[in-house]
């Protein structure tokens, strides 16, 4: 065998854990306003966040994924929280406006994050930048409800209309 032998591909990191802490889960379970929850829970992403921040910096990535795993959980458990609430209150729609502030305040972190971390962690650290981005963007559709169109229903071109031309007279009158 010669000396040059060429290094194993490098697999990504395993996925992070999606899972809140006991402690969260029963402060947020005991909590029975809906804003208070939210603040909350938005506190609680907070804390993740940083903590994944300064582990990342520590170049401890396997528990900053755990970290995130946890950040990603309650993004997950607000926006199930908030879809259980009646969307035509004003209160609701606030919450929606909250979270989708505290998510735009985290995208640049996790940016950053992601920018200076190996390859095999970024490619996770990706994930949870795409899935918050996700959440923020679920957020936005539900504090604007119907009133925005989305891509989806688009008006129909006229290469979309029915071609049968039956109805219309022949020649001019």
């Amino acid at each position: 065998m010669s000396g040059q032998e060429k290094p194993a591909p490098q697999l990504p990191a395993a996925p992070p854990l999606r899972a809140l802490s006991k402690e969260e889960r029963s402060q947020l379970r005991a909590t029975k306003d809906d804003k208070a929850r939210i603040h909350r829970t938005i506190e609680f992403t907070a804390i993740r966040l940083q903590h994944a921040q300064e582990l990342a910096t520590q170049q401890k990535y396997d528990p900053a994924l755990l970290e995130l795993g946890g950040y990603l959980a309650l993004i997950d458990d607000a926006l199930d929280y908030l879809s259980k609430l009646s969307h035509d209150s004003k209160r609701t729609r606030d919450l929606y406006k909250q979270l989708e502030l505290a998510l735009r305040e985290d995208a640049p972190k996790l940016t950053v994050m992601r920018r200076d971390t190996p390859l095999e962690y970024a490619i996770r650290m990706k994930e949870v930048e795409e899935r918050a981005r996700e959440g923020r963007t679920e957020a936005l559709n539900a504090f604007y409800g119907e009133t925005v169109m989305r891509e989806g229903r688009a008006k129909k071109t006229a290469e979309d209309k029915p071609k049968d031309d039956r109805s219309k007279p022949e020649g001019p009158p």
